[in-house]
């Protein structure tokens, strides 16, 4: 019993990360690609607090690189939250097993250059940031842990997808 209840609480975790993923994407990451004039001023204030808290350079003034990565979340992504978050609370949906890998390699590889800017990149005020962003480690580490979980469960789901017998199509025998 231990597995499949392992499985079925790691569908339910899957399910739970794309149904979250919905207004986080819609009213958070999308202000720096979207026009302000769209989102109501509340929703502005809380991306500003975030920003202002958390020195995020990228939700406030994102660099140009950032923009296609925003817009692929957008066009692609947000479509494809809600079919996720079904297909993983239904569980056992073996259609999902390979827009569920293009999804995590998409998104693993965004946020390489995401992390990387984040560890290492020099926010002075000489710095295409301006000054913005985080200036120590511990802020940088802070940062990061926003931005992590992205990487992670796109790398669980990656693995879950591959390994799960579940997820694989039986292949059709031939007749002799």
């Amino acid at each position: 019993m231990g597995f499949p209840s392992a499985r079925r609480g790691l569908e339910w975790l899957l399910g739970f990360y794309f149904l979250s993923h919905i207004p986080i994407t819609a009213f958070i990451d999308l202000q720096a690609l979207l026009p302000r004039e769209l989102y109501p001023v509340e929703l502005r204030n809380l991306l500003q607090w975030y920003v202002q808290e958390f020195k995020d350079p990228f939700l406030q003034h994102p660099p140009l690189w950032l923009k296609p990565i925003l817009l692929c979340e957008f066009l692609l992504q947000l479509p494809f939250f809600p079919f996720a978050a079904y297909a993983f609370f239904k569980g056992g949906c073996k259609w999902i097993r390979t827009p569920a890998i293009i999804y995590s390699a998409h998104v693993m590889t965004t946020l390489v250059p995401i992390l990387s800017v984040l560890l290492f990149e020099d926010f002075s005020k000489a710095s295409p940031f301006k000054g913005q962003g985080p200036q120590t480690m511990r802020e940088r580490l802070t940062l990061v842990s926003f931005y992590a979980p992205y990487f992670l469960i796109p790398l669980l789901l990656l693995l879950f997808m591959l390994r799960s017998p579940r997820y694989k199509s039986e292949e059709k025998r031939k007749k002799k």
